[in-house]
């Protein structure tokens, strides 16, 4: 593996079961190994307000019910379907990952508990999932490490919105890399 870059993804959706939520918005942000941003992208999905009202319910969006109102007015002003939000994140991929796929290779994928963004990937954007990784950098299996190991914790701030969270997420690496480091 010879990725020069990182493709950092983050998903909110209107549940956790990728059969049966989908996904509200999108944000990307292409980095190099020193975390630095090459490029970034955000996108918001339209979805069907039938989805919205039987998904967008129970004590986790209660508990974010700032979080669930601005995604549903979001969604209530997007225009494009889940199909053409994965065409333009493609094209996102194929600009700042032209190397890398010329290449033949693969897109290492980034995030903070990328393995449940990465089942909806699989489930909604069937082309996206073809031009990445099998191996994933997932800043949350650090978390269990340094907090298990060092006592060592994040203060990350939980906004619930796409292009928010991925930048928590660098961070959130930066530290702990700090930390190993000393």
């Amino acid at each position: 593996m010879k990725n020069a870059k990182i493709l950092w993804i983050d998903l909110e959706m209107t549940g956790l079961d990728p059969q049966k939520d989908r996904i509200l918005e999108v944000a990307a942000i292409a980095t190099d190994w020193d975390f630095n941003e090459i490029a970034t992208f955000e996108s918001a999905v339209k979805v069907d307000e039938k989805t919205l009202e039987s998904r967008m319910v129970g004590e986790f969006w209660d508990t974010f019910s700032k979080t669930r109102d601005a995604l549903k007015l979001q969604n209530s002003r997007a225009t494009k379907n889940s199909q053409e939000v994965e065409a333009d994140l493609i094209k996102f991929v194929e600009e700042n990952f032209a190397e890398e796929l010329t290449n033949g290779e693969k897109i290492l994928l980034g995030g903070n508990s990328i393995h449940q963004d990465r089942r909806f990937i699989r489930a909604e954007w069937k082309k996206l999932e073809k031009m990445l990784h099998y191996r994933m950098l997932d800043v949350s299996a650090w978390k269990v490490v340094m907090s298990a190991k060092f006592k060592r914790v994040f203060a990350k701030p939980e906004n619930h919105r796409a292009l928010d969270d991925i930048r928590g997420s660098i961070e959130e690496l930066k530290f702990y890399l700090k930390k190993v480091k000393k």
